[in-house]
C-alpha cells in the first residue's frame, strides 16, 4: 500500500543506495553498495565549486569480500564524486573493517574503527546495511547450514515476524515455536 497523498511540495534532493550481493567461483561473496547524491539546485560550496542541478555531489562505491561465516575478507572503496578533495583520505582506513564480522556487532565495529573523524559518514551509511545484503545474499546458505546443526534459522529474533513466539514461526517452524503461555521453570 502506497503512502497517503503528500502536501503539496517541490523536490531538493535525491540520495540513491543500491546493494546487490554475488557468489564468487572461489567460495567467497562480495556485497557491493553503491552510492549517489544529487540537488535539484544549483549551489556553492565557498572555496570549493559550483554544483548544477542532478550533479552528482555523492558518488561512492564499497566492494566487501565476505566468507561463509561473514567474515570480512577484503574491501574496496571508490569515490568518484565528494564534496571536498580532503574526502578521499577516508578511502585507505576502511580497511579497518577487514577481519570484522557482519554479525551481532558490525555496526558497532564500524564506529569503532571508522566512526567521526576516522572516516566518511556516507561510507559508514553504506556499510551499515552491507551487513543485511549480506544476509539477504547468503540466507538460503546460513539457513541450510543452520538446519543441518538443528538450530533455528538465523534471522530467528530479529523482528516481529520472526518472534519466536508468534503465529510466523508457529506455523513455518513449529518446532522452534516458544509458547507465551507455557509456565516458565519448574512448578
Amino acid at each position: 500500500m502506497p503512502l497517503p497523498p503528500a502536501q503539496p511540495r517541490r523536490l531538493l534532493h535525491t540520495r540513491q543506495a543500491h546493494y546487490e550481493g554475488f557468489e564468487r567461483d572461489d567460495g567467497l561473496f562480495d556485497i557491493e553498495a553503491s552510492l549517489l547524491d544529487t540537488k535539484t539546485f544549483a549551489f556553492v560550496v565557498a572555496g570549493e565549486r559550483t554544483w548544477e542541478p542532478g550533479d552528482a555531489v555523492h558518488r561512492m562505491f564499497i566492494r566487501l569480500t565476505v566468507d561463509l561465516q561473514l567474515t570480512v575478507r577484503d574491501i574496496e572503496v571508490a569515490m568518484d564524486d565528494r564534496p571536498h578533495p580532503e574526502c578521499v583520505g577516508a578511502q585507505a582506513p576502511m580497511r579497518r573493517v577487514i577481519g570484522c564480522s557482519l554479525r551481532r556487532g558490525w555496526r558497532q565495529a564500524i564506529e569503532e574503527r571508522l566512526g567521526k573523524l576516522q572516516g566518511c559518514a556516507h561510507l559508514r551509511e553504506l556499510l551499515f546495511n552491507m551487513g543485511t545484503a549480506a544476509f539477504q545474499t547468503l540466507a538460503r546458505k546460513l539457513n541450510e547450514g543452520q538446519q543441518q546443526a538443528g538450530l533455528p534459522p538465523a534471522a530467528m529474533g530479529g523482528c516481529l515476524a520472526w518472534d519466536p513466539a508468534g503465529p510466523m514461526v508457529a506455523r513455518i517452524y513449529p518446532q522452534f515455536h516458544i509458547n507465551p503461555a507455557a509456565p516458565k521453570g519448574p512448578p
